[in-house]
């Protein structure tokens, strides 16, 4: 009986030593596979693909989030003063202008627009024989509904113009500014008629296209 038992001792010893070494080959094959899989970033797509689902699933059951597409935010640039030079009344609401905005990268910026006045006018200078005569452009950074202001009270604008120029003496004419002193008064004179019948100016500055004192 003790030689029965020594011999299948002696069988099992070997069989161990087998099956111990098939293990540990299979745990050094797992975690060769695992490191492969790791370092060829597989562990992340796997993560990655299931945090996609998981929000897909997410926003499908959140009422109103399908098919929704992103809305791009609107920013309001207000220019202006209150004396008619961009007042801020320069929104779209209501139907008046809106400024009209380049696309420049590096600060905000608006944009020019002008129009000439086709007829010149012709004033007398106060206490001379003298006249003036000028052609008008004007210029703004709304849109056009400026413009269609201008040309639809045009009768009014021009009658107030010439009643700024009849108000030039021949001491004003001589002042080194006097062309840049008549723009302003007429640029305000301008603003003020638009904000009266259409509630808005508008009107950035005005430029004399011909200038004549004779």
């Amino acid at each position: 009986m003790a030689d029965e038992q020594e011999e299948g001792e002696k069988k099992k010893g070997p069989l161990l030593k087998i099956i111990l070494l098939v293990v540990v080959v299979l745990v050094l094959v797992g975690v060769a596979v695992a490191a492969t899989l790791f370092f060829t970033g597989f562990f992340d797509k796997k993560a990655a693909e299931a945090v996609a689902e998981a929000v897909e699933q997410e926003q499908g059951e959140a009422p109103g989030l399908q098919g929704a597409k992103p809305v791009a935010a609107k920013s309001a640039d207000a220019a202006g003063k209150g004396d008619g030079k961009g007042d801020g009344k320069g929104d779209s609401k209501g139907g008046k202008p809106a400024p009209k905005q380049k696309a420049t990268p590096d600060k905000v910026r608006f944009e020019q627009t002008y129009l000439e006045l086709e007829r010149p006018l012709l004033a007398n200078v106060t206490g001379s024989r003298k006249v003036i005569q000028i052609k008008l452009a004007i210029m703004t950074y709304y849109d056009d509904r400026v413009f269609n202001n201008v040309k639809k009270h045009e009768f009014a604008l021009r009658s107030a113009v010439l009643d700024v120029m009849r108000q030039a003496t021949e001491a004003d004419i001589n002042k080194p500014v006097f062309r840049t002193e008549l723009a302003e008064k007429i640029r305000l004179t301008i603003n003020a008629l638009l904000e009266k019948y259409e509630d808005f100016g508008g009107i950035e500055e005005v430029h004399f296209t011909e200038f004549v004192v004779q």
